[in-house]
């Protein structure tokens, strides 16, 4: 009975409980207002629809957890997606087309990570520019065309191990890579130090500029596989694809416990955050609510989120 009390004391010390029960209770009440919720069709679905917001919110995470953040992730999705699709079209197998994508994924993040480390440009106006640039050249590459894929890279969008889709997966695989990065190596505990006072790691021996090039080059890395995952779903890449996710993906993020003033966050209550988003409009679906109450519920909930970690923040300071 004592091992029973000490354990529960432990979970309750646990960040992510509050997430988790939010979550619960969310599940629960659109269970109770809709019975096609709990069904495995839907269930399936809502992993599908929230997995590459999780994708993109492991590594944006990394980026704000270091103090940083990064607006580009939308637009970086659709202009991989419409690369990958571009080499798929000239006749490059999958795995080449996988793997060049994936490169150019490192190179922007490389090339934000630079413009932010060495130039000294602040992130929110670094990743604003490049989220313009990433979007301009995906219109000037396609000509506002959309792109039709016949190339097995689609996998990783539309295909499904046993009733499970490839993408839900994938997101799993990542979630984990991202818990194992955080808790279990020292890059990893550095970013959160950087977070948490930048000058004192820098004059404790962190090579912050590294790690903050690192952070951003995880993210163009996700962003390419996210990429590829969209245009996979349809067999299509729209130049305009992943319009609007930087506000889903901070969202999750900030929901999922992260500060937005850096050193706060971890993966699992992060991809808890996703979840949450992806529950609320799978809801809004079933109850048939309006697609605008949809953005207006979305931003209140990071307002929300935000006012809550500001509180803390003060009351941690008082």
């Amino acid at each position: 009975m004592q091992a029973l009390v000490r354990l529960a004391r432990q979970a309750g010390r646990q960040k992510e409980i509050p997430i988790l029960a939010a979550l619960l209770i969310l599940c629960v009440v659109i269970a109770w207002m809709s019975p096609f919720f709990l069904t495995w069709q839907n269930i399936f679905n809502v992993f599908r629809q929230f997995s590459v917001i999780a994708i993109l919110a492991v590594g944006e995470g990394l980026i704000i957890i270091t103090g940083g953040i990064d607006l580009s992730v939308g637009a970086l999705l659709g202009l991989m997606g419409v690369l990958g699709a571009t080499l798929a079209s000239l006749g490059w197998p999958a795995p080449a087309v996988f793997v060049a994508t994936m490169a150019f994924g490192c190179a922007a993040g490389t090339l934000s990570g630079l413009l932010i480390t060495k130039v000294r440009i602040n992130p929110f106006i670094v990743t604003l520019g490049m989220m313009s640039v990433a979007r301009g050249t995906s219109l000037l590459i396609t000509g506002g065309m959309p792109i039709s894929i016949d190339n097995g890279i689609t996998y990783l969008g539309g295909g499904h191990i046993g009733n499970v889709p490839v993408s839900v997966i994938i997101m799993f695989i990542v979630a984990i890579c991202g818990y194992v990065f955080t808790t279990r190596t020292l890059p990893g505990r550095n970013i959160y130090a950087i977070g948490n006072n930048e000058r004192a790691a820098k004059l404790s021996g962190i090579p912050t500029d590294r790690m903050k090039i690192m952070v951003y080059v995880i993210m163009g890395a996700l962003c390419a596989l996210s990429g590829m995952i969209v245009s996979g779903t349809l067999d299509t890449a729209e130049p305009a694809a992943g319009t609007g996710y930087e506000l889903d993906v901070i969202a999750a993020v900030v929901i999922g416990g992260a500060s937005l003033s850096g050193g706060k966050g971890s993966i699992p209550g992060i991809v808890m955050g996703a979840a949450i988003m992806g529950v609320l409009r799978n809801g809004f679906v079933l109850l048939q609510v309006s697609a605008y109450w949809q953005v207006v519920t979305i931003g209140l909930v990071i307002i929300g989120a935000v006012a809550i970690d500001s509180i803390k923040n003060r009351s941690a300071n008082a």
